[in-house]
Formats: structure tokens, C-alpha cells, sequence
């Protein structure tokens, strides 16, 4: 297996890390990966994880949620029924931050297409993407929707999309900075940018350390703070324009931290933690175990200041 090795921060470019952490791959290998992060900027990301090309493995299983649409056992029952409620709040955070009620909007990771597919019924122009070919399929079986590959990604126009979304999709991408130069291109003038991924800064996140499910090693590559994901975009001339913190991930994220603690009681003690959680997030936005990102292109920002 080749092994993806970072050199360099990609926030600020430091070549020295520190060890933060071994997590175990629960879900699907019980394979081991060692958390670093950057000894200068403190942006954390997981170290030796598969390369682009033999990561494949890791996700194919029935069960990987985002893939696969399953509703077996409570934990991705719940993770249903939460979906259907944060569907709706993510196409009122769109319409609301483009000042837009149809628009041409393109979603990097579409998973089954459950989100484009409502924003197509809102009367939008709908392009998506999507790597896993099973996920396209039923996309296109259930929606009617025909997702992109993730390799067509680079022949669509330049500025040709008002709003792109990436739904805890960024956390994934082995090339992180041509991401970013690839979403600046393709953002329309006073176009949006929303970016959804786990919040290692969050309560929870400290309360399960190593267990902590949304560190999903090796899946989830970059692991993400307020500050780090600021800098980043701010490398790529994006300026953070607002945040909305997804405390309902907090429940889910709980329970199967618990699961992988082995504890007894695991949903009900996720469920409680999850609350905790939830109060932790209403005090201080920032401490959510999942946030939403809204970015606009510098230049353009401050043209209207």
C-alpha cells in the first residue's frame, strides 16, 4: 500500500509536527493512524493514510452511510431522520447567504443526491459530483439526478456556478490547495461558497479523544478548526463571510464514539453526551461538533465594502 506522507503544513507551510494522537479505524479495518499536528499553526491532520488511488477499500462497505442510503440499526436511522430536518436548513442557509431563489448551484460529494435533487425541485439549476459509482447510480435511479465523476470536476466552465456546497466532503480530499484553486474558478462573481466538516475543536471532540468518530481515520484526511479552516481559504483569497454551527451532528457523532468505546448503553450514553454537546455549541457556535462555512471571494468582498 503506498502511503500519502505530508511534508509541509498546508495552512502555513511549517515542516514540523507534532504527535497528537494513534486512532483506530473502527468502522471498517481496526487498522492504526497516527494525528499529527502542525507544531506553528496547530492544524491537525492524520499522517500515512492510503493514496487517492488505493483508498477505495476503505469505504466500500453496505453500511457507509453517505454511499449506500442504509437504514439499518438506530444509529443510521437517526442519521435519517436528522437528514430530512438539515435538508431543508440547508437549502434555506443557501437561498438566504446568495440572496438567490433559484440559481445555478453545483455540490462537490453529492453521496445519493438527496440534497441536489431537493434544491432542483426549489427550481434550481442543479450540477453535482460524485466519486463512489454506486452512489451516482442510485442518484440517478431515486432522483433522476446524473452526478459527474469527481475527474469531470476540471472541464466545467470558469465562474459558471452562483453557489457551491461541499456537505463533509472537504475533510476527504487528498489534494486540498488545487481544490480550493479549482472552487475559486469555477464561483461565479459575488458567488458562495459553503463548506461543512467536523469541528476537532468541538466539545465533544475533546471529550472523546482518540474515539472521537468524526476523526474517521483514514477516511477523513484534514481535520478542521474555525481558526485552521480560515487560514486556509484565506491562502486561496476567500474571506469568511458567516458560520453556522450543526449541533445535531453531536448526537450522532456521540453515539458512535460511545459504540467504539465499547460502553454499555451506548446510544442512550451518546444521546446524553450529544445534549451536552448541544448546550456546549449554543453557548459558543465554535464548540459544534460540525460547522457550516460560507465564503466569498476576497476581491469581490471588498469591491463592496
Amino acid at each position: 500500500m503506498n502511503k500519502l506522507l505530508i511534508k509541509e503544513c498546508p495552512v502555513c507551510g511549517d515542516l514540523h509536527f507534532d504527535h497528537a494522537m494513534t486512532c483506530t479505524d473502527f468502522y471498517a479495518t481496526g487498522e492504526t493512524f497516527d494525528i499529527v499536528r502542525c507544531a506553528t499553526c496547530g492544524f491537525t491532520f492524520t499522517q500515512g493514510v492510503p493514496v487517492e488511488s488505493e483508498i477505495g477499500r476503505y469505504y466500500d462497505s453496505p453500511d457507509y452511510i453517505s454511499h449506500s442510503d442504509t437504514h439499518k440499526g438506530f444509529v443510521n436511522t437517526l442519521y435519517h431522520r436528522v437528514r430530512r430536518y438539515m435538508l431543508g436548513r440547508k437549502a434555506r442557509i443557501v437561498e438566504s447567504e446568495s440572496t438567490l431563489q433559484n440559481g445555478r448551484l453545483l455540490d462537490i460529494g453529492c453521496g445519493t443526491g438527496y440534497f441536489p435533487a431537493m434544491m432542483q425541485q426549489l427550481g434550481w439549476s442543479v450540477s453535482a459530483i460524485e466519486k463512489n459509482a454506486p452512489a451516482r447510480a442510485f442518484a440517478k435511479e431515486r432522483f433522476g439526478i446524473e452526478p459527474l465523476s469527481e475527474t469531470q470536476l476540471s472541464t466545467l466552465p470558469n465562474q459558471s456556478f452562483d453557489v457551491i456546497t461541499l456537505w463533509h466532503v472537504m475533510e476527504h480530499l487528498e489534494h486540498l490547495h488545487a481544490t480550493w484553486d479549482t472552487l475559486y474558478r469555477l464561483l461565479a462573481p459575488n458567488g458562495v461558497l459553503v463548506v461543512a466538516v467536523p469541528n476537532c475543536a468541538s466539545y465533544d471532540a475533546q471529550r472523546y479523544g482518540e474515539f472521537w468518530a468524526a476523526y474517521d481515520v483514514p477516511r477523513h484526511l484534514w481535520h478542521f478548526t474555525p481558526n485552521s479552516i480560515r487560514l486556509l481559504a484565506a491562502e486561496h483569497q476567500f474571506e469568511l463571510s458567516n458560520t453556522y454551527p450543526m449541533p445535531f451532528d453531536a448526537f450522532y457523532i456521540s453515539m458512535l464514539s460511545e459504540k467504539y468505546r465499547k460502553s454499555s448503553m451506548a446510544s442512550i450514553r451518546g444521546l446524553w453526551n450529544g445534549a451536552i454537546a448541544g448546550i456546549h455549541s449554543w453557548r459558543n457556535k465554535e464548540k459544534s461538533s460540525s460547522m457550516i462555512y460560507i465564503f466569498k471571494k476576497k476581491d469581490e468582498a471588498s469591491e463592496t465594502k
